[in-house]
């Protein structure tokens, strides 16, 4: 057995061996027993049973599914899909115009032009910008695993919030960047991906808001795809194409106001593939409104605070499609900054 094949094991040993803690109670989440998002039958937490320690990788934990990225068989399946050589940024140009979630900004400014010079005998003169913004939550933007979480115990009380691995929001959350999962601690991405279109499948430009991806849609768009007999294999990234970046600065308000995307039925099939990444064109990735008004941001706690998933939104997968490109490597490194919820950067495809 390898070491982390013992780690594994010897975590779920002492997971399944350590009793529930006295403050924790199966009956304090018993109303929302026969919800999609719940796991397990002692409902301690609002999504069912408590998901730490992490089963996969280790109650210390703070690189979720990017660890499947420091392996190198998966480093080289993704490889072993480039044979043409072409590569393709997939994520949007940053700008003021930019649909923005909430009272999210951002603002770029040249302050003095040029900033400095002249200087020496070549007379230089260079530039620079000064950059306000939620850095890791606007454009193209990659959730970490700091960024959603559920409140288990009473509204407010930080010892109670929990994120992936359980880590509360009295350890994480400080003014100044979170002390702990930041984007700092996220590995470089680099892996097989799927585009699945479900858009074209189903002969439409775009899906309507609060419209939910459903399994046999996925298993339609891929047959008519050519991919019927594709296999979700460990530390792959599945990218949905809805349509809605049609709306992408167009129509920002329509873009904003609401999303189709997956709901927990595809979340499951990706918590079970052990996806590495899930991405869409899309600012929330999943549906919303959700047709269940209980589930809000539902996928989102799914994914990342149970299974520590990442999630890649806002893609710009249009010209993907347009070139029935539906099978390449996602390349990506989330940018390193200290105590980040999220990263910005600039997603490519290579096939």
């Amino acid at each position: 057995m390898n070491f982390r094949a013992f780690l594994v094991a010897a975590t779920l040993f002492l997971a399944a061996a350590s009793p529930i803690p006295a403050s924790a109670d199966c009956e304090a989440y018993r109303e929302l027993q026969d919800k999609a998002w719940v796991d397990g039958d002692c409902m301690e937490t609002p999504l069912g049973e408590r998901w730490w320690p992490n089963p996969l990788w280790g109650g210390d934990d703070r690189a979720g599914s990017t660890n499947w990225y420091t392996r190198p068989e998966v480093v080289q399946r993704a490889l072993a899909s480039v044979s043409q050589g072409r590569l393709l940024r997939i994520g949007h140009a940053y700008s003021a115009e930019m649909p923005l979630f909430g009272s999210r900004r951002f603002s770029l400014r040249i302050l003095g032009a040029p900033t400095g010079g002249v200087a020496g005998a070549n007379r230089g003169i260079w530039m620079d910008e000064f950059l306000a913004t939620e850095i890791g939550q606007v454009g193209t933007q990659l959730d970490g695993l700091g960024h959603f979480g559920a409140q288990v115990g009473p509204d407010g009380d930080k010892s109670s919030m929990r994120y992936y691995n359980g880590v509360t929001g009295q350890e994480m959350i400080d003014a100044y960047g979170l002390r702990e999962l930041g984007a700092e601690a996220l590995h470089p991405i680099v892996a097989r991906a799927v585009l699945i279109d479900v858009a074209a499948a189903r002969g439409v430009e775009s899906l309507e808001a609060g419209e939910r991806v459903e399994m046999a849609e996925v298993r339609g768009a891929l047959e008519r795809q050519g991919l019927a007999d594709f296999e979700l294999l460990p530390g792959d990234a599945v990218l949905f194409r809805t349509g809605w970046e049609k709306y992408w600065i167009a129509d920002n308000a329509r873009f904003n106001a609401g999303a189709p995307g997956i709901g927990m039925e595809v979340a499951r099939w990706l918590a079970a593939g052990q996806a590495g990444l899930v991405g869409a064109d899309t600012w929330p990735v999943e549906a919303v409104p959700n047709p269940d008004p209980d589930c809000v941001f539902c996928v989102h706690a799914y994914l990342q605070a149970r299974h520590g998933i990442l999630i890649h939104e806002n893609l710009k997968l249009s010209e993907l499609a347009a070139r029935g490109v539906y099978r390449f490597a996602y390349l990506y490194t989330p940018v390193p900054v200290q105590g980040a919820t999220g990263s910005t950067g600039a997603p490519a495809a290579a096939w």
